[in-house]
């Protein structure tokens, strides 16, 4: 038996943000980053629009990116002592994250990261609060999504937490919060994105669910990202909503070793952190390459191609067109090609990979891949990533 969750309600559309205001509840506090929704206004139109429902609003801000654990513990707090029936987080992935973690301590005080760690663990939520998300980028798709991820920076352990009880109820996806984004970040956001949808699409777990969901995000990725990164506002709403049904598809299908890469690489490195969206763009081109050699693998990438409409008279021919048309969005997106390009020192590469490599394949989205993987391979595909060479085992 299979599970497919979703939130209860999805809101889409510019000015949806004034959905707030019909939310039933006496108390809700909102959860916030480091101030770009108050620097652009949006956090003071959400307070007003949870005052116009008739709710008292209590403010939790600073969630810092990678949220800790100290600011999941300190909302928990805010949130026992302020009592709301309501949990209203926004912003980029972090606060979303941090308040899903919130809302498991201040329902159970008494738990521990350790037992929320264990996948699909969760005590049952909803006792005293219910959770809307309202997301400010154009990638991660927490809105949607049953997983959250909080960094312990004492331990240097990321937990990532997994449940379908920390699926928001309610998702606020309103392209006005995305308009102000920087190139950068949208061409990293939306190539998280497109690799959520294809990591769904040939994982282990798709179902005819989730298929049509990581299909449709993948065209509108292609169709609609290179003019969303040049400034094209139209193109920008049709992203945030692309970015969205990847999130319902991954979420459900799971993801694949291109997300494990990058994970364990994103602050392995001294000579600099790898943005975790730039960090899944490189890798995604030779993931599929080496994913490819696994035959069921090799149909649904080739079966994404044909949908697309990319030339090829056979399934190899499909998978490099795949392959050349991420490759060139990544040109498109002033995205590096291999890591040495990025600017990891070689030295430094050597003399880590071996571990990252191990880590890499003990990633929670390595069961879900479509073809297994050792550390030695990994540590191969690595090195083809590092000196863009090709993968041929």
């Amino acid at each position: 038996m299979s599970r497919f969750t979703l939130p209860r309600d999805i809101y889409h559309g510019k000015g949806c943000l004034a959905e707030l205001k019909n939310l039933k509840g006496k108390k809700a506090i909102l959860v916030v980053g480091g101030g770009s929704m108050k620097r652009q206004g949006f956090l003071d139109k959400a307070v007003e629009y949870l005052k116009e429902g008739g709710m008292e609003v209590s403010l939790f801000e600073g969630v810092e990116p990678d949220p800790s654990v100290e600011t999941v513990m300190k909302g928990a707090q805010a949130m026992r002592d302020f009592e709301p029936d309501w949990i209203v987080a926004m912003g980029g992935g972090s606060p979303i994250d941090a308040a899903k973690a919130m809302w498991a301590f201040y329902e159970y005080p008494d738990t521990t990261f350790e037992d929320l760690c264990i996948p699909f663990n969760f005590p049952q939520l909803r006792q005293k609060a219910k959770f809307a998300a309202i997301p400010s980028t154009s990638g991660t798709a927490t809105e949607v999504t049953a997983f959250s991820v909080i960094t312990d920076y004492a331990a240097g352990v990321k937990y990532p937490l997994a449940d379908f009880n920390i699926t928001p109820d309610v998702a606020i996806v309103d392209p006005d919060l995305v308009a102000a984004l920087p190139p950068k970040q949208v061409a990293y956001t939306g190539m998280d994105a497109l690799t959520h949808a294809i990591e769904a699409y040939v994982s282990t777990l798709h179902c005819a669910f989730t298929d049509p969901l990581a299909l449709q995000a993948i065209e509108m990725v292609f169709d609609y990202l290179p003019a969303s990164y040049n400034g094209n506002m139209d193109a920008r709403e049709e992203m945030h909503y692309a970015q969205c049904l990847a999130g319902m598809a991954f979420s459900n299908a799971l993801l694949g070793i291109v997300h494990s890469m990058a994970h364990k690489t994103g602050a392995a490195f001294s000579t600099g952190h790898i943005t975790h969206g730039c960090a899944n763009a490189m890798y995604l081109p030779y993931v599929i390459k080496y994913n490819a050699k696994e035959p069921a693998a090799a149909f649904r990438y080739a079966e994404i191609a044909r949908r697309m409409g990319l030339p090829g008279n056979s399934e190899q021919a499909l998978i490099n067109s795949l392959c050349d048309k991420i490759d060139a969005f990544n040109v498109k997106l002033n995205i590096p090609k291999t890591l040495k390009e990025f600017g990891i020192d070689e030295t430094e590469f050597k003399e880590k990979i071996a571990k990252i490599s191990e880590l890499a394949v003990g990633d929670a989205c390595t069961g879900s891949n479509p073809r297994t993987i050792d550390p030695a391979a990994m540590e191969k595909l690595f090195t083809c990533i590092y000196y863009g060479t090709e993968v041929d085992f």
